[in-house]
């Protein structure tokens, strides 16, 4: 209920400085100005969700764009844990990631995701991977995020 009536944010997960400024850019060039919480790793994006380990909880996310290479704990570890969470197993998540092996594709889509995106995140490129990124900008474009 309150969730659908909660103000629309995303959730950043990214271990990457040089990664979270192009996400900033992108969001910004797109008019996408909405509260952009950032985790550094799984686990901080956990305690965000949760409120635990002394992190102030965040609302729940409209998007979750989660890397998958991180220390502490990964991105499919911690898409693992939300999508075994009652309170989180329906969350948007989009991975971003440079990797583009298959077992991580294959891995993802068992865990439902909502899209897969080939760093470096662009929402303008068309050509390899310009469908998920351009799914990803409708996507935006869906819950209402763009001004």
């Amino acid at each position: 209920m309150n969730s659908e009536t909660a103000q629309p944010s995303i959730l950043l997960v990214e271990d990457d400085q040089m990664d979270i400024m192009n996400v900033q850019r992108e969001l910004r060039k797109h008019n996408v100005n909405v509260p952009l919480h950032i985790a550094r790793n799984g686990r901080e994006a956990l305690n965000m969700l949760r409120g635990e380990g002394g992190q102030d909880q965040i609302p729940k996310p409209s998007v979750v764009m989660l890397d998958l290479n991180m220390p502490r704990m990964n991105g499919l570890e911690l898409l693992e844990i939300l999508r075994s969470d009652h309170d989180f197993v329906g969350l948007n998540v989009f991975i971003t990631t440079t990797s583009d092996l298959e077992t991580d594709r294959l891995k993802a889509q068992d865990l439902a995701v909502s899209g897969y995106i080939i760093k470096p995140l662009s929402f303008d490129s068309f050509g390899e991977g310009g469908t998920t990124v351009d799914g990803f900008s409708l996507f935006l474009d869906l819950l209402r995020l763009k001004d």
